[in-house]
């Protein structure tokens, strides 16, 4: 299999995969989805709301808060030794404000500084005159098949890779090609019509409809075992990092596929 990374950041991650098939890059995309642990906020003990917002409405607003995630600090709550609530498995948030004032994000207080929320400047309520709110929100790590609050990606999927096929002794009037092109691919260079960026052609078909008068000289359509892979996060892990994450959960499915032959053969 070959990688070429086309675009990376912070929160996004766009590559190219070749040399796989359908099955296994969505594999990949279905273990970036549901099963990569991330912390959410799960239990809201309310000890005072003035707000006009139902207590339930305000759990669940703090529960779709992204949280920094740290994966080798905190464990599942399954595999926690506590009965409840314990630092190995879970992280504290307190909020005390007082309005008149938007209350936001920034304003959770953790009980560990490494673990806060993605962004400060996500509203949660409104406060009025003399209105207050006191809680304390416990994060723990959760799947994204359990709940969607615990989905590190926010995009993650998959197109084949575009090929554009040119017939140059075909091709005539080349400036209404590179004209009516909406992702601009096509392009004229010394006076010859070729492809430029071709991972960023959506398979329109316009070119290939409009070569219909110079005899279907273009022909678009996918080369096999070649995929475009995007993946965007909420903030709580790096894009590298849940594909690394995806990447270990599928070997080890892969070995337990394979002891578990090896055992019936036995």
């Amino acid at each position: 299999m070959n990688i070429e990374l086309i675009e990376k950041d912070d929160e996004r991650v766009v590559f190219v995969a070749e040399g796989v098939d359908d099955t296994f890059i969505n594999t990949i995309r279905r273990i970036c989805l549901v099963e990569i642990p991330t912390l959410a906020i799960e239990d809201v003990n309310i000890f005072k709301n003035d707000a006009k917002m139902f207590d339930e409405v305000l759990a669940h607003r703090l529960g779709l808060i992204p949280i920094k995630t740290d994966l080798d600090s905190y464990v599942m709550p399954s595999e926690c030794d506590c009965d409840s609530h314990c630092s190995n498995c879970s992280v504290s948030f307190l909020l005390k404000e007082r309005g008149p004032k938007i209350v936001y994000s920034k304003d959770l207080k953790s009980d560990d500084p490494a673990i806060t929320p993605v962004y400060d400047t996500i509203p949660i309520v409104r406060l009025q005159e003399g209105e207050e709110v006191e809680l304390e929100a416990i994060a723990e790590l959760g799947l994204g098949s359990e709940h969607a609050k615990w989905q590190a990606t926010t995009t993650c999927g998959y197109k084949y890779y575009p090929k554009v096929e040119i017939d140059q002794d075909k091709i005539t009037d080349l400036e209404q090609y590179v004209e009516e092109c909406p992702r601009k691919v096509l392009q004229l260079e010394d006076d010859t019509l070729v492809t430029k960026d071709v991972y960023k052609c959506s398979t329109c078909k316009t070119c290939q409809r409009l070569s219909e008068k110079d005899d279907n000289a273009i022909n678009v359509s996918f080369e096999e075992g070649k995929y475009i892979f995007k993946l965007e996060t909420d903030g709580s892990l790096e894009p590298l990092e849940v594909l690394t994450i995806a990447c270990d959960i599928l070997s080890e499915k892969a070995d337990n596929l394979i002891d578990f032959v090896m055992n019936e053969e036995e």
